[in-house]
């Protein structure tokens, strides 16, 4: 029956124009093409696919060029919708930001570089980045930190997914100054979101095939806030009792990741403890420059490396490491159901990793951007 119904689905996906297929919506997890789809080119689609993509700022511009050159020389059919918005750079303004977001809302998926959100106070609070993610809803940051094959570090072999809420908690823009010198930050926390992002977790869990989730808190200091987050994922916890269920503390969470982070392997968390997490858990296989990431929400999908740096210092140096947003761009075929030219993208990149012989300065080589990206190309059709 299963055989039946994947054929069903097949033909029904011919039957349709390719320009008119919309991509995959927030579920990331959907039924994909058959098997025997990515062990073969497909046959040159007669339309292409439209995403958006938004380079961001610092080495964004450089990164998404090695993006395209890869697309092109992989006869890859998405064609890219670009604009240019910086907070830094004076390219934002209300009518470049709707823009991108019609932009964004017509093609459902994008591919973004980070958008870099100046400390100063200009009038106000929420920057382009934290806009773009309410107004597309985009609830759900997914980061799935997998050891490189051939590229050693102190944890090998780690393969752990970090799912964080994105549109509530610290990062909800709603800061005043009471009195003189005295600052109250809100940190709204709703069992809607809680429960809609615990939801997501234990979903990707059973569809992917994971064992345990594991719910990062801070309750027992913020015993109303983080308890309705607890409180929701436990009840949420208990739809699913194929997958264990835990909770951890967020400080103990850091120290248990730096001394033994294969205990883990989905966690779930508010929008700050996500952010502090993704990066500490992308420094264990290999830093900023390796690690893929994406954002969904029920209609939109937006491609984003896991850890969100500009490395402004690197700009015009030709030094930064295309490897994370390049897996972001294979990723996002494969969301595509373009999952051939995924599978080429991203094991074009992981042979020059294992190879050795080809590698950017944060991974202990000498390479430049230029010259890794001409290695993926150069693996493309090994």
């Amino acid at each position: 029956m299963a055989a039946a119904l994947r054929g069903s689905l097949i033909s029904l996906t011919k039957g349709l124009s390719v320009a008119r297929l919309r991509p995959l919506s927030a579920r990331p997890l959907s039924l994909a093409v058959s098997h025997n789809a990515a062990e073969s080119p497909p046959a040159r689609a007669d339309s292409t696919f439209k995403v958006t993509m938004v380079p961001g700022d610092g080495v964004g511009p450089e990164l998404m060029m090695a993006v395209k050159d890869i697309f092109k020389a992989g006869d890859i059919p998405v064609e890219f919708e670009e604009f240019h918005l910086s907070e830094v750079q004076n390219m934002a303004s209300e009518e470049k930001l709707e823009q991108v977001l019609t932009s964004m809302k017509n093609n459902r998926v994008a591919i973004k570089g980070k958008i870099h959100t100046p400390m100063e106070y200009k009038g106000e609070l929420a920057s382009y980045e934290m806009r773009l993610r309410r107004k597309l809803d985009l609830f759900a940051n997914v980061v799935h930190v997998n050891s490189l094959p051939g590229y050693s570090t102190r944890h090998n072999n780690l393969d752990l997914v970090i799912i964080r809420e994105q549109t509530e908690g610290e990062y909800s823009s709603l800061e005043h100054e009471s009195v003189s010198g005295v600052v109250e930050c809100l940190k709204i926390i709703t069992r809607e979101k809680s429960r809609r992002i615990a939801k997501f977790a234990f979903d990707y869990a059973t569809k992917k095939g994971r064992s345990k989730v594991t719910a990062v808190h801070k309750a027992n200091i913020m015993k109303l806030g983080d308890g309705l987050f607890l409180q929701s994922c436990a009840e949420v916890a208990e739809l699913y009792p194929k997958i264990k269920y835990e909770t951890i503390i967020i400080d103990n969470c850091c120290m248990q990741l730096v001394q033994n982070p294969y205990q883990f392997d989905v966690l779930v968390m508010p929008n700050l403890y996500g952010n502090i997490i993704d990066n500490l858990a992308a420094g264990l296989v290999g830093g900023a420059g390796v690690v893929p990431g994406e954002s969904y929400s029920a209609e939109y999908a937006v491609f984003e490396t896991g850890a969100r740096h500009p490395f402004a210092q690197a700009v015009g140096r030709n030094i930064a490491n295309p490897t994370a947003m390049l897996l972001t761009a294979a990723n996002m075929l494969r969301h595509l159901n373009l999952e051939y030219h995924s599978n080429m993208v991203s094991e074009a990149v992981k042979r020059v990793i294992k190879q050795g012989k080809v590698r950017t300065a944060d991974l202990g080589g000498y390479a430049s951007s230029h010259e890794f990206t001409r290695a993926v190309i150069n693996n493309l059709s090994a």
